[in-house]
């Protein structure tokens, strides 16, 4: 599969765009930085609750749980009542469970609150690329630049607003997350119209009917233990690193800047020099060494390394994605779907097992596993690259235009 520069078709009129759309790309900033905004205060969560680090990495885990399982319904809800109102549903769930979630008295109400804030930020990311593709001017390479650029900005934000609000106290960031939603829900009532709806209704079951296709079941096999290796990054990381939220907020926001730029501006052009099978191969096999060099490292090797990453991330979200849309012929917000369910619930694991692999041994071995997890990603990609090559000089990232989540890292 060769990549397409998404420069090369729309670029021009990418800043002249419809109010609907700014408002949509803006509550999906928003909606990204959700996921990276406790990075840099999760020592404090855990001081502030008497919380164990294991204990405080659930946040994550009941986040991307519930986005596991929401995948299956994002689709099904979208058919019937429109993206609109699916958006709608979901910037108001994020906004009452990310306030909920600043008023927490336990670590377990906060975990509980982040499940409902999961569901409610899958109902929205879901659909807000559809959204922006269907009202953006420009042509589809455009609307995908601009939504993963949106993507991008929202990671590397989400850990700079988590550590200016959390320096003053770790439930600050939940209610600034929940203003800075209402606002976008705002914004997207006065300034987005309905979408027309899908001539076909989802089913609750075609993702997994999907997952019958061998390639697709190959790139989702493959992200779920890249993944695995991603969110030891994201979650594990901030506890080793062990920082002040000003300096960990800086490293997360130095690392989310990298996996914009790989994933928008690099990714395209090394996949059209090298393929994108080789690009994916030889980015998890980097993220591999990368992660040995954070385990294994002193202080400012583990930080040097956590920024790196990004770089190999941000290759990887791009690939992974193109590959999850056009390696099958399932209608690709369906395709989508499936490959999401599989590789959200590595999301879900790895914050919790990594930090109680750590207790059960020592520092290193929870990066030894996620190293082993990203080549593992890596030869199923080599093993199984006649399955993931169907059709590959074929795709082009313009097949995003459907993806239904082309998330949290891409």
């Amino acid at each position: 599969m060769r990549g397409e520069d998404p420069f090369d078709e729309g670029a021009g009129s990418l800043l002249r765009q419809p109010k609907a759309v700014w408002a949509t790309a803006g509550a999906s900033v928003v909606a990204f930085m959700g996921i990276g905004l406790v990075d840099p205060i999760l020592p404090s969560i855990a001081q502030g609750l008497a919380a164990t680090p294991s204990q405080v990495s659930l946040l994550f885990t009941s986040y991307f749980l519930i986005t596991a399982v929401a995948m299956l319904l994002t689709g099904w809800v979208s058919s019937r009542i429109g993206g609109r109102k699916t958006l709608l549903v979901g910037l108001a769930l994020v906004v009452v469970f990310a306030a909920l979630s600043g008023t927490s008295s336990s670590v377990g109400q906060l975990v509980g609150f982040r499940a409902g804030w999961g569901l409610g930020n899958a109902l929205f990311v879901s659909t807000a690329l559809a959204v922006i593709v269907g009202a953006a001017a420009g042509g589809s390479a455009a609307a995908i630049l601009l939504y993963e650029s949106a993507l991008g900005l929202g990671m590397a934000c989400g850990p700079l607003l988590g550590a200016l609000l959390g320096d003053a106290s770790w439930r600050y960031p939940f209610f600034g997350t929940a203003a800075l939603m209402a606002i976008g829900f705002v914004c997207i009532t006065a300034f987005l119209k309905e979408q027309p709806r899908p001539a076909r209704k989802t089913s609750l079951l075609d993702p997994v009917r999907a997952l019958g296709h061998g390639g697709l079941a190959s790139a989702a096999a493959s992200a779920f233990f890249y993944n695995y290796a991603f969110f030891t990054v994201l979650a594990f990381t901030p506890f080793v690193l062990n920082m002040t939220p000003y300096k960990s907020g800086a490293v997360f926001f130095a690392w989310g800047l990298l996996l914009a730029v790989f994933s928008v501006l690099v990714a395209p052009r090394l996949q059209r020099r090298f393929g994108s099978l080789k690009v994916l191969g030889g980015s998890l096999v980097l993220l591999a060494v990368d992660l040995l060099v954070l385990g294994y490292g002193n202080h400012t090797a583990a930080v040097v390394g956590t920024v790196v990453s990004g770089a190999f991330i941000g290759l990887n979200n791009t690939v992974f994605t193109e590959l999850a849309l056009g390696v099958s012929d399932a209608p690709r917000p369906v395709a989508s779907a499936g490959y999401n369910f599989v590789r959200w619930f590595a999301a879900a694991a790895a914050p919790f097992l990594a930090p109680k692999i750590e207790e059960w041994s020592n520092v290193h071995v929870p990066f030894v596993i996620a190293a082993a997890a990203a080549i593992v990603g890596a030869v199923i990609v080599g093993v199984r690259r006649g399955a993931l090559s169907h059709e590959a000089e074929e795709l082009r990232p313009a097949h995003a235009t459907e993806d239904s989540v082309a998330v949290f890292a891409d």
